[in-house]
């Protein structure tokens, strides 16, 4: 099926038009020449040690007083600075690239690239024409995958062929040493990369392996040539202490020989499959172009369709042993945009915006691991700051330090107390859609709501310090009073441990315009700003609807109108989107997803970019897109479905299924199109629910019963 691949008759040239494989542990980047192919390793925990592991929160509680008269008093400026406690701003371990395998071989003839989404496997031919069975004679192929089942890359490569390994990628810091070599052992060939990180600022260094088998196989230096047909498998390590695990991943390596290429691609795609088709779209579109022209033609149901489906795939490639990073689980180069970490206040959330409503339930335990292995920080960040009890969440993270110290005077981030709440909604959303609970996540709630509980009572109901990221009262500071994701935070989380005291919080604020502040206290806007946190009661809280609170629904629609774009970034558009699908605007949310595919944002392999222009590797739009093209054809919380809440001339007609919606009620199918709907819904306990579609007036009680599915015909 053509929108379940991407597939391309140019090379790419460049790592950001890499295809990418990858099991949510490692990664790969196939590029290159068509006589020097190349794949980049990358693995989900290659981060570079900065000193910053052990780094701790400030201890400035006892300053909590003065911090709070200053900021009351209009001196925000002085407040931020008693709170940076003298420190300036300091990153998170910046994620980095492992090395690069460059294959060289004489190649004539037609090219072709494919991705598979449905296996995760890349194909790459010189010199087939079309329609030939790769693997006859006069052709070169490489097929790669990165495996689910056995956590190792494979390869099958065919021709007369050079390989070897290097670790100088574009950036490299200039202290980290790599070695890298061909030998033999026990009858077996391996290449081998080690990198050796500066000393003393966290972990020792990283490692690849490389089993080479294939019938004529020798070394030649540094080197391995082969011919005929070769199979790689690899294994990928990073440690702690200086040494190396090589003997490890050779019997690791050696105990997958006797497999082929073929047998590990079936227990591979016996997981990946199931996952990736539980939900897919068809707009009605026809053709199957190289993703080069899809990409040229003006923006339309072809390219949306294969971008919801690319999206899936990625998402799913890159989560696993952790969530997604703000370039998935890829990166060609040293010095990635903001560390290539994990950014909390917005980016990761919107990445995960379709995991749940897209039927992906395993891809939380990735997410509930970055979180259990960093309650303890949380947990230090809540006393040392505010000296109370409860969770505290950073504003980004490297994957192993949730420890809040990325702030100075200038980025007040000690005063962001929405995290614990904002980052636990996806696992609370987890149990809404399937029923499964995280164990700890009743735990971690209550924790929440104890921060809230002890702050608020020491600030007489009033949230100070607040910051709604990352944008501050226009011509002030960013510290303020009441910021309304705070609020919303705060509601949600007492609101969830059932405490009195959500009753006691400022409630929300309207201005003269008519538009939800984004500070429930005297602050001027600021609207020329990527951020929309003010919106976190829209999306995804659902607190704030047009059936529940109609006025503040057309007050939080009327903020996000008068929002203005900055710098055009994906995360800031998708936000928006959303924002505007759950407050059923189409036409909002449509021009919002345009900013994304007619900005020139898109690689070859369908990643994004942060900016218009291609313009910093990042997967925010990338893994975002399904999740919002889902929301425009199907809302619901908990007793209420709604069908095609916010759907345009963009998509006119089509079938989605598999969606699964907060409440436990999957639709199985949802077909729209000349004037009629078509829905067939089916819950696994009986429960009687709200269906709605709002375009013709149609509301309805349905009464589902467990395993029996329920059919709906809409007319008008």
């Amino acid at each position: 099926m053509p929108e379940h691949r991407i597939h391309d008759t140019e090379p790419g040239l460049t790592w950001e038009d890499a295809f990418l494989s990858g099991n949510g542990e490692y990664g790969i980047m196939v590029y290159g020449e068509p006589h020097a192919q190349r794949v980049v390793f990358d693995h989900h925990r290659f981060v570079l040690p900065n000193g910053t592991r052990d780094l701790r929160p400030p201890a400035i509680a006892d300053r909590l007083g003065e911090i709070r008269e200053l900021i009351l008093s209009g001196r925000a400026a002085e407040a931020q600075r008693v709170a940076a406690d003298g420190r300036g701003l300091v990153w998170t371990q910046a994620f980095h690239p492992g090395y690069e395998l460059v294959v060289e071989g004489a190649c004539a003839g037609p090219y072709r690239r494919v991705t598979d989404f449905t296996t995760g496997e890349i194909v790459v031919t010189t010199g087939f024409a079309t329609g030939e069975v790769v693997g006859t004679a006069g052709g070169r192929a490489h097929h790669a995958f990165v495996s689910r089942a056995d956590s190792v890359v494979v390869q099958r490569l065919t021709g007369e062929l050079r390989l070897r390994l290097t670790g100088d990628l574009p950036g490299k810091p200039a202290d980290v040493v790599y070695q890298t070599a061909a030998y033999e052992k026990d009858g077996h060939v391996f290449l081998s990369a080690r990198g050796a990180y500066p000393a003393g600022l966290g972990a020792a260094g990283f490692e690849g392996l490389t089993l080479v088998l294939a019938a004529d196989v020798s070394v030649s230096g540094d080197e391995v040539v082969t011919r005929g047909e070769t199979l790689l498998l690899t294994k990928l390590d990073r440690y702690e202490e200086p040494g190396w695990g090589t003997d490890r991943l050779e019997a690791a390596l050696n105990a997958l020989a006797g497999h082929s290429y073929d047998e590990l691609l079936a227990r591979h795609v016996a997981i990946h499959r199931p996952i990736y088709e539980r939900v897919t779209l068809d707009l009605g579109v026809a053709g199957d172009p190289p993703v080069g022209e899809l990409i040229a033609e003006p923006p339309g149901p072809a390219l949306i369709e294969r971008l919801f489906h690319s999206g899936r795939y990625l998402l799913l490639s890159s989560s696993g042993v952790l969530p997604p990073r703000l370039t998935g689980l890829w990166l060609g180069a040293w010095g990635a945009a903001w560390s290539g970490d994990f950014t909390t206040d917005a980016n990761l959330n919107l990445q995960l915006a379709g995991v749940n409503i897209g039927a992906m339930p395993e891809l939380m335990a990735g997410y509930a691991a970055l979180i259990r292995d960093q309650i303890d920080h949380w947990r230090v960040n809540a006393r040392e700051i505010y000296g109370v009890d409860g969770i505290l969440a950073p504003s980004r993270t490297d994957g192993e330090s949730g420890y809040l110290f990325h702030f100075d005077e200038d980025w007040p981030w000690t005063m962001w107390l929405a995290g614990a709440d904002w980052l636990l909604y996806p696992l609370h959303e987890h149990h809404q859609v399937t029923g499964e609970l995280v164990e700890e996540l009743p735990g971690w709630l209550a924790e929440a709501a104890a921060f809230w509980e002890e702050f608020l009572a020491g600030s007489g109901f009033v949230i100070v310090p607040s910051f709604s990221p990352e944008v501050g009262p226009e011509g002030s500071s960013y510290a303020s009073v009441n910021a309304t994701m705070d609020i919303a935070a705060a509601r949600h989380a007492l609101g969830l441990a059932g405490s009195p005291l959500a009753e006691r919080l400022p409630p929300y604020r309207i201005d003269e315009r008519g538009a939800l502040t984004e500070w429930a206290w005297d602050a001027a806007p600021h609207e020329d700003h990527r951020h929309v946190s003010h919106l976190y009661p829209v999306w995804p809280l659902h607190e704030i609807n047009p059936d529940d609170e109609p006025e503040l629904a057309k007050a939080a629609h009327r903020a996000l109108e008068l929002r203005g774009d900055e710098n055009l970034s994906a995360h800031g558009s998708l936000h928006r989107a959303l924002a505007a699908a759950r407050l059923k605007d189409a036409g909002l949310a449509q021009a919002n997803l345009m900013k994304i595919l007619g900005t020139d944002m898109l690689f070859r392999s369908l990643m994004t970019s942060h900016n218009p222009g291609r313009e910093i590797y990042n997967a925010d739009a990338a893994h975002t897109l399904h999740g919002l093209v889902i929301e425009l054809l199907v809302d619901s919380r908990p007793g209420v479905v709604e069908l095609l809440p916010a759907v345009r001339e963009l998509l006119p007609k089509g079938t989605i299924r598999g969606v699964a919606c907060r409440g436990r009620v999957v639709v199985e199918e949802l077909t729209w199109g000349e004037g009629s709907v078509r829905a067939v819904l089916r819950s696994p306990v009986d429960q009687r629910i709200i269906l709605i579609h709002r375009a013709s007036g149609h509301r309805e009680e349905v009464e589902l019963v467990a395993g029996e599915p329920h059919l709906v015909v809409i007319d008008g």
